[in-house]
């Protein structure tokens, strides 16, 4: 397992008066710095330890979103009423339900 392969992320904290770094696959961990570097230095090593004790104790680690395989595919429950307008507006534009609804996803 190689921790430079999760998904980090620095901001600002008003709240704290320093930057905090995030880790999107362990998101109840965090880490403090007055730079950005030192947040996320202070991340990955927390990270690295988390992963050396769910290894010692056989845990299952994570797998990095960066490594995982996405289909393109995932379904979405809607109302009838919402399937429908949908529907007529991908009919009106000349497009496919799934280009209508692919497009408002990523707008």
């Amino acid at each position: 397992m190689n921790i430079q392969h999760y998904t980090y992320r620095v901001t600002w904290s008003p709240e704290d008066n320093e930057h905090v770094a995030l880790c999107t696959e362990f998101p109840s961990l965090s880490w403090l710095g007055k730079t950005p570097e030192a947040a996320l230095k202070g991340i990955q090593k927390v990270v690295a330890d988390v992963v050396a004790d769910m290894q010692a104790s056989g845990e299952q680690i994570p797998a990095a979103l960066a490594e995982k395989h996405y289909s393109g595919e995932f379904r979405v429950r809607i109302p009838p009423m919402v399937h429908r307008e949908l529907a007529l507006k991908a009919a009106e534009q000349g497009v496919s339900l799934n280009r209508l609804a692919s497009a408002k996803l990523a707008a």
